[in-house]
């Protein structure tokens, strides 16, 4: 979430509620509020980290369905052990959203709706497949892959595609740099996943900050 330095926003919202409150109903002494939109601001402020809900520590290896599903990893996908570097694939998919305009992965399946088996369909197309490694760590990997690693779901893999023919935005050594960034955090293994330190000392992302 971005911050905002145009307070004019919030007059605006105050204002328009006092002219025109928004609808409300009371539920078991407790009284809810449809949403009403902010205008877009003119001036942004600073990113802030926003929404720990359901944050938990990454130390030790965990299990479980967590992040928005077009944003899951693949160890997240197969319900593999996972650690912080779930966070490094979500952020590598969320640079992309911004900067391309679009995801990178959808996971919308033939039945029209997000599937788990479209979502690693589409990774394979980008990636290739899985590493055995990975495949093995996974408590439901038998529901997609069989024990040669072939998929076995019932839909194939999109073609094959790679990053730079997906990348329409950036041309010569900026569109060199961004696919650096996103190779280095869009990785089967976590483990080949850069650090957060790491990434902070990214060419690309640094020549975005100025820095």
């Amino acid at each position: 979430m971005f911050g905002i330095k145009d307070d004019t926003v919030f007059e605006e919202f105050e204002e328009e509620e006092l002219r025109n409150p928004c609808p409300r109903k009371e539920v078991e002494g407790r009284w809810i509020y449809t949403s009403r939109e902010l205008r877009r601001p003119k001036r942004y402020g600073p990113p802030v980290l926003c929404d720990f809900g359901s944050t938990v520590s990454g130390e030790k290896e965990r299990l479980g369905d967590v992040q928005p599903d077009i944003y899951r990893s693949p160890e997240v996908i197969l319900q593999a052990p996972w650690q912080y570097k779930i966070d490094i694939w979500n952020a590598g998919c969320l640079i992309w959203d911004i900067f391309e305009g679009g995801h990178l992965f959808y996971g919308t399946d033939p039945e029209h709706k997000y599937r788990s088996r479209a979502h690693l369909a589409e990774i394979m197309a980008l990636l290739g497949p899985p590493p055995p490694k990975l495949l093995a760590g996974g408590t439901i990997t038998g529901k997609f892959f069989a024990e040669d690693g072939t998929f076995q779901v019932g839909i194939d893999p999109p073609p094959s595609v790679s990053l730079e023919e997906l990348e329409t935005n950036l041309e010569g050594a900026e569109k060199e740099r961004f696919m650096m960034l996103m190779r280095k955090m869009l990785q089967w293994l976590p483990q080949n996943r850069s650090t957060a330190k790491e990434l902070a000392d990214d060419p690309w992302i640094n020549g975005i900050l100025g820095g």
